[in-house]
């Protein structure tokens, strides 16, 4: 038997908020964390704005030491799991270690490591490169760092399949649970790339608007989006086994129900047209739940802004929800926050887990003139405030990777 697994505790570092009331208050307000690159000098580059971290100070999160021995995606990872874990009131003393694992994700990790250092290769020879550039580099250093942080010895792992990689590993941890593997398991997804070889990559990719309107720049299913906003942070959730959550008095915000996770096996950029994998991603979440498309009350879209995403995610969800398509709320966090590639579906976890027990669902902010080939409900010009009773997430990742999870409003 699959055992039961609940949400306990959150954490956010976002680009409107470096916590989880902080951010929480920002979706509510409708706040957009877009603008101008401060991180380098944008003078040569197309595309000038990206949603940054703003006033964030490790060592307010964690020991000065430990974190110069970390690169921002990392840094980022611990201080939202910190969060989460004090959210969850976790006493890792009073819990076997081996049974509290790690599941966190960077689609990335530090390219930040690798422009620095090569740089160092190229004018000083390689001699001068820093003894500990491959562990600041690599991308399961996330997890790796929040395991030494926490102190938990479990599974300790990490899921990249670039966007949509928060979503799997949150979807992982779940399956760790649900078949014993652990009792609490931290994750999520993090990312740091808002610099010059990330900024001038997706750029050559033609992936990125080139807008100079932070109000204007993501505007997911709008007729008029041209490309995503790059986003950086982290969202890392504690999840648990609902009898050990119970015994130790836990809050509970929400059931974790479903996953479901699909390849479209058709290109390396571009989701398959006709939507068949991340439909597929939906459906097999509802039928791991038992829960019918006319029960889902909230997706929160993957919607990066793109002609070719928001479309076929679009005919995705008709496909996959059929006529209950029509009744669904649907929105798009990155109309906020830009997208936070390795950490969107992270952060996106967050925002369906706080729906659910607020009953509040967001706005997708900008967006104002909806492509006629976009025909759902997407929350436009207003939030919308009712019952979730089920709220879903999809991510979807170049290479064709589909992630959906399912949550539910917790009952006994």
């Amino acid at each position: 038997m699959k055992r039961r697994v609940v949400v306990t505790g959150l954490g956010a570092i976002t680009p409107i908020g470096n916590s989880v009331p902080e951010f929480w208050e920002g979706i509510k307000t409708g706040k957009v964390g877009i603008g101008e690159i401060t991180k380098f000098d944008t003078s040569d580059y197309k595309v000038k704005i990206a949603a940054e971290v703003k006033d964030f100070e490790p060592k307010n999160y964690m020991d000065f030491k430990a974190a110069k021995r970390m690169e921002p995606f990392s840094q980022y990872a611990v201080a939202a799991a910190m969060e989460a874990s004090k959210d969850a009131g976790i006493d890792m003393e009073q819990e076997d270690p081996f049974r509290v694992g790690v599941i966190v994700g960077s689609g990335i990790g530090s390219l930040q490591t690798v422009e620095r250092e090569y740089t160092k290769i190229v004018e000083k020879g390689p001699n001068r490169v820093h003894p500990l550039m491959v562990p600041l580099m690599i991308s399961n250093m996330a997890a790796g760092n929040v395991s030494i942080q926490l102190g938990a010895r479990g599974k300790c792992t990490n899921v990249v399949t670039a966007c949509a990689s928060g979503t799997h590993c949150i979807g992982d941890a779940f399956r760790a649970i649900q078949y014993g593997d652990a009792e609490v398991m931290f994750a999520g997804g993090t990312e740091s790339a808002i610099c010059p070889t990330g900024v001038a990559g997706f750029t050559a990719l033609t992936a990125l608007t080139t807008s100079t309107d932070p109000m204007k720049a993501s505007i997911p299913f709008d007729k008029d989006r041209n490309g995503f906003v790059l986003g950086e942070g982290a969202g890392i959730v504690v999840l648990e086994e609902l009898e050990h959550a119970k015994a130790r008095g836990a809050k509970i915000y929400a059931e974790v129900v479903g996953y479901g996770a699909t390849g479209d096996a058709y290109h390396i950029t571009s989701p398959i047209e006709d939507g068949s994998g991340a439909a597929r991603a939906m459906t097999d979440a509802m039928n791991e739940a038992g829960a019918k498309p006319e029960e889902i009350t909230y997706i929160n879209a993957h919607g990066t802004s793109t002609h070719h995403n928001d479309l076929f995610e679009t005919i995705a969800i008709k496909s996959a929800l059929g006529k209950a398509a029509k009744d669904v709320v649907v929105n798009s966090t990155k109309s906020m926050i830009g997208h936070l590639l390795g950490a969107a579906g992270g952060v996106e976890f967050v925002t369906i887990v706080k729906s659910v027990e607020e009953g509040f669902i967001h706005q997708t902010m900008g967006t104002e003139h909806v492509d006629e080939e976009c025909d759902l409900n997407y929350a436009v010009g207003a939030p919308v405030k009712k019952e979730v009773q089920y709220a879903m997430s999809n991510s979807l990742g170049f290479g064709g990777h589909n992630a959906t999870l399912l949550i539910k409003k917790y009952e006994e």
